[in-house]
């Protein structure tokens, strides 16, 4: 998992699951009440990791810049410390999780795309063995989308040009036509396996929105744009007209354009915005909040 996140545990048989975030964690038996929850401090060694997990009874914390791996026994306190050099085969995993007692990490192969592989010993290029992830997997992974159906996007789309090609200035006063919203239809294929229980309080369109809002927010590294678009309008994406008047100069052009996100080739979010420039360069400014 990566270094803000959750990763699953047992104590005395009951199983566990640990919430990293930023220097504290927080310890649940179930994610759907938080009843008994308890949150810690980590210890400054177990600080600023890259990817946190648990293989066995230990937890594990991946440094990807210093190429570590070290084993604690403590969050807390950095019980039953140990720091090895990772083997290069072991340093570039997209995700690292523990499975019994081998470390897991997903590669991506040039050949098949995303695989998970299992070491004995995250030190030594001793794997033991690999296999391949189903789509459906995959997209629940942060990042995933990227992996099933392309990096995100983000840029501005020019949706219309006015010309005044006479030797007078003129006013155009006309409606603009734009798409705004959500393609949701075009995220809906990775809902195809899908079986959402009863109880859930939310149903599968909402939760493709969220992973999609956060695929976005994401960094660029797990194909993200690092930005927020919670406040922009994920209703169905319609067609909405805009009354503009412009004044154009003799023998100038007037650029109209609109923010788009997508992820893979199509675009699925239109953002309200919109800009105007004068030559055929799209605005500088994003229009939407960065992620902190």
């Amino acid at each position: 998992m990566p270094g803000r996140g959750s990763l699953c545990g047992q104590q005395a048989g009951i199983q566990y699951i640990y919430i990293i975030k930023g220097s504290s964690y927080r310890v649940v038996k179930d994610l759907s009440t938080d009843k008994g929850a308890q949150v810690f401090e980590l210890h400054p060694r177990c600080c600023g990791g890259d990817h946190y997990g648990r293989a066995g009874w230990t937890f594990f914390i991946i440094f990807q810049n210093q190429r570590e791996i070290r084993w604690v026994t403590n969050l807390r306190t950095a019980g039953g410390e140990k720091t090895f050099v990772l083997h290069p085969e072991c340093c570039n995993g997209l995700y690292y999780f523990g499975i019994d007692q081998y470390l897991a990490l997903i590669k991506m192969d040039e050949k098949w795309g995303a695989h998970f592989y299992l070491y004995p010993d995250a030190s030594k290029d001793k794997l033991d063995s690999y296999f391949s992830i189903h789509p459906d997997v995959l997209n629940f992974f942060p990042g995933g989308l990227t992996l099933t159906k392309g990096v995100s996007t983000s840029g501005w789309e020019c949706i219309k040009t006015l010309h005044n090609n006479s030797d007078s200035p003129i006013t155009w006063s006309d409606k603009v036509t734009r798409k705004v919203g959500y393609a949701k239809q075009k995220m809906s294929t990775i809902e195809n396996n899908w079986s959402i229980s009863a109880e859930m309080s939310i149903g599968a369109g909402e939760l493709t929105k969220l992973i999609t809002q956060l695929q976005f927010s994401l960094k660029a590294e797990y194909g993200g744009r690092s930005i927020r678009t919670e406040q922009e309008d994920w209703n169905e994406a319609r067609e909405e007209e805009e009354s503009i008047q412009v004044i154009l100069e003799p023998q100038k052009n007037l650029y109209i354009w609109q923010y788009q996100l997508g992820i893979g080739q199509e675009p699925i979010l239109f953002c309200r915005d919109i800009q105007f420039t004068k030559e055929n360069n799209p605005p500088d400014r994003i229009p939407l909040p960065p992620v902190p």
